[in-house]
């Protein structure tokens, strides 16, 4: 003898077939219905017990993770959440840089800790090969290492000093 169950509707999901009310989530044990639903190691879950139960939370928003995200310091974050501590830019995707366990652009992390040319006064980032000049607390792009009078390029070559000023051997002899 088959029982018999007061429902209307079948509820049929790649090739399983429920009674309506028996379409119930294994968390809750609310019918499913019509919402959305995940099924997960052979069970059902409306989509706000299933995101509860399995989904990541974001570290900065505590919210879950439903779809990509990023790892960052074996945390998760959403993409969104994921943005320079300065300038609030989403990172994902983007070259970045951390100190102190903050995250940082490379354009806010160069204005902000970057040591600055003596000649130009822009950030030298040292990112991406580029190279630069250090002489006795102070720092030159390549580029700009050049004497203050002829503006010759000293990369390589021997330089005298006159107060703040660099100058090729040619122009420092009159000092």
């Amino acid at each position: 003898m088959k029982e018999q169950y007061d429902c209307s509707k079948k509820m049929e999901h790649k090739g399983s077939s429920w009674h309506e009310n028996c379409f119930t989530c294994n968390r809750c044990q609310q019918p499913i219905g019509t919402r959305s639903f995940v099924l997960k190691d052979g069970s059902n879950y409306c989509l706000p017990c299933y995101e509860k139960q399995f989904a990541l939370q974001c570290v900065h928003c505590k919210k879950p993770i439903t779809t990509g995200g990023v790892n960052y310091r074996d945390q998760p974050w959403h993409k969104e959440c994921f943005v320079c501590i300065s300038c609030k830019q989403q990172l994902a995707g983007q070259r970045f840089t951390s100190r102190d366990d903050f995250a940082y652009c490379l354009d806010c992390f160069c204005n902000l800790f970057a040591k600055k040319c003596a000649s130009c006064t822009t950030p030298i980032s040292g990112l991406g090969g580029s190279k630069y000049i250090s002489f006795e607390q102070r720092q030159w792009h390549n580029d700009c290492f050049n004497c203050k009078r002829c503006c010759v390029s000293l990369v390589g070559r021997g330089f005298l000093t006159c107060r703040d000023d660099i100058l090729c051997p040619d122009c420092g002899k009159d000092f």
